[in-house]
């Protein structure tokens, strides 16, 4: 997620929780930052003139003021829980930074008693989390080098336990057969790879574009399989 796309989050996020507000420790945890960076973000909204203030005391946080609000949009209840239920799902796993703060701007939006309504039905919704989530920041790092099109320079384990590092243009995430996987054109093989998510220890972006690699070089997807946006 990008600061600019985080600060809107931010920003949701204190709408939503109204009077009660947040800490700075809930913001740290729910964006996976530092909560020096939740009060450097939490500054720049107040230069902003966005109307938010810090509480003090014991069980003090950041709070919005109450003539801070938005109108409503049409999502029901039912719609939103339905949002929340597949984003806890995905807990953990591409993109899941950004798909949190599209949940955060529905229900911030939501008139009082639909997001009471939607609280409630995410009460009777229970996910089983099995799997730990992996290194949140490396996870970012993949996802903006697909989205902005751009090399990642990463160190990678294989399934035999030897590391390198490949330098990747990526083409595209894969989720099949429990595991995530980055699929690109690894430069040091000159050719297609499948790179599991959780064997890439460490990644960074480069400022050089990726090469244009059509989705076809990766070849004919499993009959199961599809793109999210068939959904």
């Amino acid at each position: 997620m990008s600061r600019t796309d985080r600060l809107y989050a931010l920003r949701e996020e204190l709408r939503r929780a109204g009077p009660t507000g947040r800490t700075a420790e809930r913001l740290a945890e729910i964006f996976e930052v530092s909560t020096r960076t939740v009060k450097r973000d939490i500054s720049t909204l107040q230069l902003g003139g966005f109307p938010v203030w810090a509480r003090p005391g014991p069980g003090g946080g950041y709070v919005v003021d109450a003539a801070a609000t938005l109108p409503p949009v049409n999502f029901t209840d039912a719609e939103v829980s339905g949002l929340a239920a597949a984003v806890a799902a995905h807990r953990g796993q591409p993109f899941d930074g950004y798909a949190r703060a599209a949940l955060v701007k529905a229900l911030s939006v939501m008139d009082t008693r639909a997001r009471e309504r939607a609280t409630a039905l995410n009460d009777r919704v229970w996910i089983d989390h099995l799997d730990t989530p992996g290194d949140a920041r490396t996870r970012r790092t993949v996802e903006q080098a697909l989205h902005e099109q751009r090399v990642l320079v990463m160190r990678y384990r294989d399934g035999r336990g030897k590391q390198t590092t490949r330098r990747v243009d990526p083409v595209l995430l894969a989720g099949t057969r429990g595991q995530w996987y980055l699929v690109g054109h690894c430069r040091s093989r000159e050719a297609i790879r499948w790179f599991r998510l959780d064997g890439i220890s460490n990644a960074h972006l480069t400022t050089e574009a990726a090469a244009d690699i059509p989705m076809t070089a990766v070849g004919t997807p499993p009959a199961t399989a599809e793109s999210v946006a068939d959904l």
